[in-house]
C-alpha cells in the first residue's frame, strides 16, 4: 500500500502545480456547494487556468513526446 501511495504521489508531483492546487481547491469548494455551483466553479477556474504558462508547457511536451517541466508555485 505504501508503495502504491508513493507512486501516486510521484505522479501527482509531476503534474502542473497550478492544476494540482486548482483541483484541490475545487474539491473543497464542491464539498460545500450544490453540483451546479461546483460545476460552474470548475468551469470558471478552467477558463482562468487556460491563461497559465503551464498549458503551453504541457502542450509542447505532449507534441515533443517529452515529460513537461513545470515551475514551482
Amino acid at each position: 500500500m505504501l508503495t502504491s501511495a508513493l507512486d501516486l504521489a510521484s505522479v501527482i508531483a509531476s503534474k502542473s502545480p497550478v492544476a494540482v492546487q486548482g483541483t484541490k481547491y475545487s474539491i473543497v469548494y464542491s464539498r460545500d456547494h450544490s453540483v451546479k455551483e461546483g460545476l460552474d466553479h470548475v468551469a470558471q477556474w478552467n477558463q482562468m487556468m487556460l491563461q497559465s504558462e503551464d498549458v503551453m508547457k504541457a502542450a509542447m511536451a505532449a507534441i515533443e513526446k517529452k515529460e513537461a517541466k513545470f515551475s514551482k508555485l
